[in-house]
C-alpha cells in the first residue's frame, strides 16, 4: 500500500463514485406522474410515445413557426397560445390570443381565434373575435380548404363595429350570393347577388 501512487488511489476512488452513481440513477424507477400547485412555464410540448408531436401550449415568444410532418418553417405570430398537431405531426388548428398597444398608443394584435384546419388544407372552421385598430368584428367563418390550392370563405355569421349583424353566404369562387343583415337601428333584409356581385332582388318588411 505504501508503493502505490496517491493519485492513482485518487482516480480509482472517483472512476468507482462515477461508476456507482450511473448504476444507481439507472435503476431508479421513472417518475411516471407528479402533481403540482404551481408551474411556470414558456412552453409545453405533448408528444406520442414515438416522439410525434401533438399539441404545443406556448407564450409569444415560444410559440413555433408552421410545422408539417414535423419540418418547421419560421412564421410570425403576434399572440400566444396552443396549436394542435395531427398524427403526422401536421399543424390542423389552434387557439391564439393576444392583444398590446404600440409605441403609438394604439391597440394592435388584439383579440382571439379558434381555429381547425382540413387535413393538408387550410383552416376550415374559426371563430374569431378582433378589437383593435384595425379591425373590430367577431363572428364565425366556414371556408373552402382545397389542398395545395386557395380556399375561399363560404359563410360569415357575426357582427361588424358598425352595430350591424350579418349572415353572408357565398359560392365556391368565394362571391357573396345572399346576405342577411340587421342593422343596428333594427332595419332588416335579405339581398340576393348574382356571380358579379350585383344585385338581383332585396326583400325587405
Amino acid at each position: 500500500m505504501r508503493s502505490t501512487n496517491p493519485w492513482l488511489a485518487i482516480y480509482s476512488g472517483v472512476v468507482t463514485a462515477a461508476l456507482c452513481s450511473v448504476v444507481l440513477i439507472a435503476a431508479t424507477p421513472r417518475v411516471r406522474h407528479a402533481r403540482f400547485d404551481e408551474i411556470d412555464v414558456q412552453r409545453i410540448n405533448v408528444r406520442e410515445p414515438d416522439g410525434t408531436l401533438r399539441l404545443v401550449i406556448a407564450s409569444h415568444a415560444k410559440l413555433p413557426g408552421i410545422i408539417v410532418r414535423g419540418k418547421e418553417r419560421p412564421f410570425e405570430r403576434p399572440q400566444a397560445g396552443l396549436l394542435f398537431y395531427n398524427e403526422e405531426g401536421s399543424e390542423n388548428g389552434g387557439l391564439i390570443f393576444g392583444g398590446r398597444k404600440n409605441a403609438n398608443g394604439e391597440v394592435v394584435d388584439s383579440g382571439g381565434a379558434i381555429s381547425f384546419d382540413r387535413y393538408d388544407g387550410n383552416q376550415e372552421v374559426q371563430l374569431i373575435g378582433v378589437h383593435d385598430k384595425e379591425d373590430r368584428f367577431a363572428g364565425l367563418i366556414v371556408s373552402d380548404s382545397p389542398p395545395n390550392a386557395q380556399g375561399h370563405r363560404r359563410l360569415w355569421a357575426g357582427k361588424t363595429d358598425d352595430g350591424a349583424a350579418r349572415v353572408d353566404l357565398r359560392d365556391a369562387n368565394g362571391k357573396k350570393r345572399i346576405v342577411l343583415e340587421v342593422l343596428a337601428d333594427g332595419t332588416s333584409s335579405i339581398v340576393f347577388l348574382d356571380a358579379d356581385s350585383k344585385v338581383t332582388r332585396r326583400l325587405e318588411p
